[in-house]
Protein backbone atom coordinates (compact mmCIF):
# COMPACT_ATOMS: atom_id res chain seq x y z
CA UNK A 1 0.00 0.00 0.00
CA UNK A 2 1.32 3.40 -0.95
CA UNK A 3 0.67 6.37 1.34
CA UNK A 4 0.28 9.69 -0.45
CA UNK A 5 1.15 12.89 1.40
CA UNK A 6 -0.30 16.09 -0.02
CA UNK A 7 2.30 18.37 -1.61
CA UNK A 8 1.67 21.25 0.81
CA UNK A 9 2.13 18.95 3.83
CA UNK A 10 5.33 17.38 2.50
CA UNK A 11 6.76 20.86 1.83
CA UNK A 12 5.80 21.95 5.34
CA UNK A 13 7.65 18.93 6.71
CA UNK A 14 10.75 19.93 4.74
CA UNK A 15 10.48 17.24 2.04
CA UNK A 16 11.72 17.99 -1.46
CA UNK A 17 8.74 17.38 -3.79
CA UNK A 18 11.10 16.74 -6.74
CA UNK A 19 13.14 14.08 -4.89
CA UNK A 20 12.56 10.54 -6.14
CA UNK A 21 13.55 7.84 -3.63
CA UNK A 22 16.39 5.60 -4.80
CA UNK A 23 14.84 2.16 -5.56
CA UNK A 24 18.21 0.55 -4.79
CA UNK A 25 17.91 1.66 -1.15
CA UNK A 26 15.29 -1.09 -0.79
CA UNK A 27 18.17 -3.57 -1.21
CA UNK A 28 20.63 -1.98 1.22
CA UNK A 29 20.20 -5.01 3.51
CA UNK A 30 22.20 -7.04 0.94
CA UNK A 31 25.33 -4.91 1.42
CA UNK A 32 28.24 -6.62 3.12
CA UNK A 33 30.15 -9.88 3.04
CA UNK A 34 28.48 -13.29 3.11
CA UNK A 35 29.69 -16.90 3.20
CA UNK A 36 28.08 -20.30 2.69
CA UNK A 37 30.50 -23.01 3.79
CA UNK A 38 30.29 -26.79 3.76
CA UNK A 39 32.82 -29.62 3.91
CA UNK A 40 33.06 -29.64 0.08
CA UNK A 41 33.11 -25.96 -0.78
CA UNK A 42 32.98 -22.37 0.35
CA UNK A 43 30.95 -19.73 -1.50
CA UNK A 44 31.79 -16.11 -0.70
CA UNK A 45 29.72 -13.16 -1.86
CA UNK A 46 30.23 -9.46 -1.30
CA UNK A 47 27.93 -6.54 -2.12
CA UNK A 48 28.81 -2.84 -1.97
CA UNK A 49 26.07 -0.56 -0.62
CA UNK A 50 23.80 1.27 -3.06
CA UNK A 51 25.49 4.35 -4.41
CA UNK A 52 25.47 6.25 -7.69
CA UNK A 53 22.58 4.23 -9.12
CA UNK A 54 24.20 0.82 -8.66
CA UNK A 55 25.19 -1.96 -6.30
CA UNK A 56 28.29 -3.94 -7.22
CA UNK A 57 28.82 -7.53 -6.17
CA UNK A 58 31.12 -10.46 -6.69
CA UNK A 59 31.33 -14.03 -5.55
CA UNK A 60 33.60 -17.01 -5.79
CA UNK A 61 33.31 -20.71 -5.09
CA UNK A 62 36.33 -22.46 -3.61
CA UNK A 63 36.86 -26.24 -3.46
CA UNK A 64 39.92 -27.29 -1.53
CA UNK A 65 42.41 -24.55 -2.27
CA UNK A 66 41.15 -23.72 -5.78
CA UNK A 67 38.63 -21.19 -7.08
CA UNK A 68 36.29 -23.20 -9.32
CA UNK A 69 33.77 -20.45 -10.16
CA UNK A 70 33.42 -16.70 -9.88
CA UNK A 71 30.87 -14.09 -10.80
CA UNK A 72 30.74 -10.33 -11.21
CA UNK A 73 27.33 -8.81 -10.51
CA UNK A 74 25.63 -5.43 -10.70
CA UNK A 75 22.22 -4.22 -9.73
CA UNK A 76 21.28 -0.99 -11.43
CA UNK A 77 18.34 1.37 -11.46
CA UNK A 78 17.21 1.63 -15.08
CA UNK A 79 14.50 4.30 -15.11
CA UNK A 80 13.00 3.08 -11.85
CA UNK A 81 13.31 -0.63 -12.73
CA UNK A 82 15.91 -2.70 -10.84
CA UNK A 83 18.06 -4.84 -13.14
CA UNK A 84 20.46 -7.58 -11.97
CA UNK A 85 23.37 -8.09 -14.37
CA UNK A 86 25.36 -11.29 -13.87
CA UNK A 87 28.62 -12.26 -15.53
CA UNK A 88 29.59 -15.73 -14.27
CA UNK A 89 33.13 -17.07 -14.73
CA UNK A 90 33.98 -14.72 -17.60
CA UNK A 91 30.88 -15.51 -19.68
CA UNK A 92 28.77 -12.87 -21.40
CA UNK A 93 26.69 -10.69 -19.09
CA UNK A 94 23.02 -11.62 -18.66
CA UNK A 95 20.27 -9.32 -17.38
CA UNK A 96 17.43 -10.20 -15.02
CA UNK A 97 14.66 -7.69 -14.28
CA UNK A 98 13.14 -7.33 -10.80
CA UNK A 99 9.53 -8.41 -10.86
CA UNK A 100 9.12 -8.63 -7.08
CA UNK A 101 10.66 -6.20 -4.58
CA UNK A 102 9.53 -6.34 -0.99
CA UNK A 103 10.78 -5.79 2.51
CA UNK A 104 13.84 -8.03 2.76
CA UNK A 105 13.31 -9.88 -0.52
CA UNK A 106 13.80 -9.38 -4.25
CA UNK A 107 13.20 -11.65 -7.26
CA UNK A 108 14.81 -11.03 -10.64
CA UNK A 109 13.62 -12.89 -13.76
CA UNK A 110 14.74 -13.61 -17.30
CA UNK A 111 12.49 -16.30 -18.83
CA UNK A 112 14.63 -16.43 -21.99
CA UNK A 113 17.84 -17.43 -20.15
CA UNK A 114 18.90 -21.10 -20.12
CA UNK A 115 19.44 -21.47 -16.35
CA UNK A 116 18.59 -19.88 -14.06
CA UNK A 117 15.47 -18.02 -15.11
CA UNK A 118 14.96 -16.53 -11.63
CA UNK A 119 17.32 -15.21 -8.96
CA UNK A 120 15.98 -14.50 -5.50
CA UNK A 121 17.63 -12.85 -2.52
CA UNK A 122 15.89 -12.99 0.83
CA UNK A 123 16.96 -11.56 4.14
CA UNK A 124 16.80 -14.11 6.94
CA UNK A 125 17.43 -12.09 10.07
CA UNK A 126 20.18 -9.54 10.60
CA UNK A 127 23.02 -11.95 9.87
CA UNK A 128 21.65 -14.37 7.29
CA UNK A 129 20.81 -14.20 3.61
CA UNK A 130 19.34 -16.83 1.30
CA UNK A 131 20.12 -16.62 -2.41
CA UNK A 132 18.23 -18.96 -4.72
CA UNK A 133 18.69 -19.60 -8.41
CA UNK A 134 15.89 -21.54 -10.07
CA UNK A 135 14.33 -22.46 -13.33
CA UNK A 136 14.10 -25.26 -15.89
CA UNK A 137 17.17 -27.26 -16.83
CA UNK A 138 17.05 -30.38 -19.03
CA UNK A 139 13.25 -30.30 -18.85
CA UNK A 140 13.22 -30.37 -15.04
CA UNK A 141 12.21 -27.50 -12.76
CA UNK A 142 14.55 -27.01 -9.84
CA UNK A 143 16.69 -24.65 -7.88
CA UNK A 144 19.75 -24.24 -5.73
CA UNK A 145 19.78 -22.42 -2.40
CA UNK A 146 22.81 -20.64 -0.99
CA UNK A 147 22.37 -20.01 2.73
CA UNK A 148 24.80 -17.27 3.64
CA UNK A 149 25.96 -16.05 7.02
CA UNK A 150 27.29 -12.52 7.40
CA UNK A 151 31.08 -12.47 7.80
CA UNK A 152 33.60 -9.68 8.32
CA UNK A 153 34.70 -8.01 5.12
CA UNK A 154 38.43 -8.17 4.40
Amino acid sequence: MRILIPLFLSMALGADPTHRPDPLEQLSWMAGCWQAASAERSVEEMWLRPRGGSMLGMNRTIRGDKTVASELMRIIDREGQLVFIAQPSGQAAVEFVADQVGVGAVVFSNPEHDFPQRIRYQRAGADSLIARVEGIRSGQTGGIDFRYARVSCP
